[in-house]
């Protein structure tokens, strides 16, 4: 099988050489692209759609999703370098640094495929989300990413952040109607960093799980970051899973953020599982 990097450059604090160096020792003239915009990206796929069988994209979740979406209800497959801030789709999927586990892997061109979903059209392949955490994101993206400001820029809006009003548009579900904290919609267990928001979701069972999240003292934060990184929030007073395969609701914020990347979407949302439509390396 051939197969192509598609590299972002602003991933891992701009230091992509390294990665280059060590796939020029492994791989004797490496096809890749380093990508400066999204149509970059679009381009190079699109030109090399015949040629290549594997896109392989350097990157966090955000670059991920731009070259998975390119890829999606076809035969061709992505892979993937982790080289973002949290790494939560590569970390769902069994990617990791291991530039020559990853380079077995292309060679075997062994493929599984997975769900992806929408956001009012707006392509996700992990988790996206509006209320606290999409404010966080929009913040988070004026620093210098890293897990330390992700923490910094979470405690500091946590202290004025009002929740969010959720309306359910069809009768099942009005019953949830109320304000909360945040609600995620998500299609594997964690948004990175091993921060597992639904730890009962799957990528390949056709739903997403839409976790909605009272606000909750910030006394009971301590426990509440205790119980997502150790995968027992389905046991929390504060937080709700609703397995959905579409779903539209309006909530009284257009702050989301898609893959973990800062999106203004206006309501009312319309979310909508596309099942089994992502080929990825296994």
């Amino acid at each position: 099988m051939q197969f192509a990097f598609i590299i972002n450059p602003y991933s891992a604090k701009k230091n992509y050489q390294p990665f280059l160096d060590n796939l020029a020792r492994r791989i004797e003239n490496p096809f890749y692209l380093i990508s400066r915009s999204l149509e970059d990206t679009e381009d190079f796929i699109s030109v090399n759609w015949d040629q290549v069988d594997i896109f392989v994209a350097v990157g966090g979740d955000g670059t991920i999703s731009v070259v998975a979406q390119k890829l999606i209800n076809t035969d061709k497959i992505l892979a993937v370098f982790p080289a973002g801030s949290g790494n939560g789709f590569s970390n769902e999927t069994h990617f990791n640094k291991n530039l020559d586990t990853l380079l077995r892997k292309v060679r075997s061109g062994n493929s599984k495929a997975i769900d992806t979903f929408t956001v009012n059209g707006n392509f996700s392949i992990n988790v996206s989300g509006t209320g606290f955490d999409g404010k966080v994101v929009k913040e988070f993206e004026k620093t210098s990413r890293g897990f330390k400001n992700y923490i910094k820029v979470s405690i500091k809006t946590f202290f004025n952040y009002k929740p969010i009003k959720i309306k359910f548009l069809q009768d099942d579900y009005k019953v949830y109607n109320g304000k909360y904290l945040m609600l995620n919609v998500a299609n594997t267990r964690q948004f990175g960093n091993n921060a597992y928001i639904a730890p009962m979701a799957s990528k390949s069972d056709g739903l997403v799980d839409l976790v909605l999240v009272k606000k909750f003292p910030l006394t009971y934060s301590p426990f509440f970051a205790f119980r997502m990184f150790t995968k027992r929030l389905k046991d929390d007073d504060y937080v709700t899973y609703l397995p959905v395969s579409e779903i539209e609701f309006k909530v009284n914020t257009k702050n989301w953020h898609i893959d973990g990347e800062f999106k203004k979407i206006k309501s009312p949302i319309h979310i909508k599982v596309m099942p089994k439509s992502l080929r990825i390396l296994v």
